[in-house]
Order: C-alpha cells, then sequence, then structure tokens
C-alpha cells in the first residue's frame, strides 16, 4: 500500500459503530473475554451475544447493570474453531471467513425490533460509512418449511424500502447476514 493513508482502519470503523450507537442510547458493553468466564457451554467467545445469555436465559442477577440493560453495543473479540459455527471449512476460500476477529453488534433487550435495527443499519452503512448502495444486498430469513418456519416477510418489507427486490435475498436457517458485493 506504500504511503496511502487508509481513509477507514479498523480503529475508525470500531470507534464510528459505537458512537454511533451511543448516541441512539445504547450502552457500550464491554467485550467479554475470548475464553468465558463463569460458561461450562462454551470453549471460546464466538459470537457477539455470549455475554449476554444470563439475559436471554432469565438468570440475570437483578442486582447487576446486566440485568437493567434494555440497549447495548459493543465490539466482541470472537475465536469460531469448531461447533455450530464453525468456520475453519471456509477459512482462506474467501475474504470473510476467519477464525479470529472482532464482531460489531448492537442489542435490543425488548426495547426496539426489526424497523429501528434495519432502519439504523441503513443509516450506518450508506450515510456514516458511505458505503455504494447500489452494492448492498442484505438476506432474510426464508422460511424452513421442514420446521415449519415461514419466512420474514417483516423484515423483507423493510429491506424493500432501501434496496432492490433482486438485492434482497432469503436464506434458509444457516445464513442470515448483510452482503456486499
Amino acid at each position: 500500500m506504500g504511503s496511502e493513508e487508509i481513509e477507514w482502519p479498523a480503529n475508525r470503523v470500531r470507534d464510528t459503530f459505537i458512537k454511533f450507537f451511543e448516541d441512539k442510547q445504547h450502552v457500550n458493553w464491554k467485550s467479554s473475554p475470548v475464553v468465558p468466564h463463569n460458561d461450562p457451554t462454551l470453549l471460546f467467545a464466538n459470537a457477539g451475544m455470549n455475554q449476554y445469555k444470563p439475559i436471554f436465559l432469565g438468570t440475570a442477577d437483578p442486582n447487576t447493570q446486566l440485568s437493567k440493560l434494555t440497549r447495548a453495543c459493543n465490539t466482541q473479540k470472537c475465536i469460531r474453531a469448531g461447533g455450530k459455527h464453525n468456520d475453519l471449512d471456509d477459512v482462506r476460500k474467501d475474504t470473510y471467513h476467519h477464525t479470529f476477529f472482532e464482531m460489531l453488534g448492537n442489542c435490543s433487550f425488548g426495547d426496539y425490533f426489526k424497523a429501528e435495527a434495519i432502519s439504523w443499519a441503513w443509516k450506518l452503512l450508506t450515510k456514516v460509512y458511505k458505503l455504494p448502495e447500489d452494492r448492498i444486498y442484505a438476506t432474510y430469513f426464508g422460511g424452513d418449511e421442514k420446521s415449519g418456519l415461514d419466512p420474514d416477510t417483516e423484515a423483507k418489507a423493510l429491506w424493500l424500502k432501501y434496496l432492490p427486490k433482486k438485492r434482497v435475498l432469503p436464506f434458509g436457517c444457516k445464513c442470515y447476514v448483510i452482503c456486499f458485493e
């Protein structure tokens, strides 16, 4: 790259993400350790949601800040080397599967839902990061007939406010992400 300056180095991407969601009343929740403490179900943190498990399971101590969270954002250090989120088979085949990475995330715990999450994602990507709109694709849950799960037509309709139909794609239980061309 020589003497060229990187316009969006990792620190700027990370800091901009956190600031964007702090401005929307999210608490910047510290990354959990890569090797989780007090969670025998995980060898490594493999997702940004790991430290919120007590909220989802209803086991958060009511005397802690964790139990009072309604909105959170963070950057979580993750390792994926096996199990459900095993990326090992895809590492080095493309540019987005890694065994160690940081996951940026924003969470709502009963406070907001799809409409806000999707509109904020769109604003962050296109107005803040200034990514080209014509290169963004979004996915939604396309349903799973075998499991009796219907498609997420609400998320699809929300994405169609921002993207043409050909760039809003259904996926099954295995993949549900925003993609870039």
